[in-house]
């Protein structure tokens, strides 16, 4: 089991380039996510992760949201560049958005004052675990993905355009489709520079 589960590890990739045609239908890959995101470890059992699920065209809806964002801040000689970025990200069959529940942090915060300035850190743990979980499970499937972090700077539209509660806090954004192009060869670091093993 642990090597399966450490194959499925080194499958997991940022893949960019990515299409619609994933063989999961829509009402799949929702269950997926779910379940994933329900099995994902946090701190106290808090469970603060939430979760915003795109497909079709609201997929394509929050990228054109961010283009538009986007198109603010950066400069327009460079501006080319950055939107077929999101022509790319588009072209995905979906989009997961995760989001941390302050409300949950909060009232864990008044709960056990003496791990008070813990609980935001957890909570970051917590988003962590949940993306990894998805990012593994949509690897099982032979689904690709990316992630993005286009938070703060969407954060309100996307508030308002899928009504989305105000105690939730916008972490990332993870692009899922059909694997067209593979990623390249990933490499390491020394383990030595990583690793102490005391024995």
């Amino acid at each position: 089991m642990s090597d399966q589960f450490l194959s499925l590890a080194e499958t997991r990739r940022s893949i960019y380039a990515l299409g619609k045609e994933i063989p999961l239908s829509e009402d799949e890959v929702i269950h997926l996510i779910k379940q994933a995101v329900k099995q994902a470890p946090s701190a106290f059992n808090s469970q603060s992760s939430r979760i915003l699920i795109l497909l079709g065209n609201e997929h394509i809806k929050f990228w054109e949201l961010t283009r538009t964002q986007l198109k603010k801040i950066v400069p327009e000689a460079r501006f080319q560049a950055t939107s077929d970025k999101l022509d790319s990200f588009s072209q995905a069959a979906g989009s997961v958005l995760f989001f941390e529940d302050q409300n949950v942090v909060h009232t864990l915060q008044q709960q056990f004052p003496s791990y008070a300035d813990n609980f935001p850190v957890w909570s970051e743990h917590s988003t962590g675990i949940a993306q990894y979980a998805v990012w593994l499970a949509l690897a099982e499937k032979g689904i690709g993905a990316n992630l993005q972090h286009y938070n703060p700077l969407v954060d309100e539209e996307v508030r308002k355009q899928w009504s989305v509660p105000n105690s939730w806090t916008l972490r990332a954004q993870m692009n899922f489709g059909a694997i067209l192009q593979p990623a390249g060869e990933k490499t390491y670091i020394d383990d030595n520079e990583r690793f102490i093993i005391a024995q």
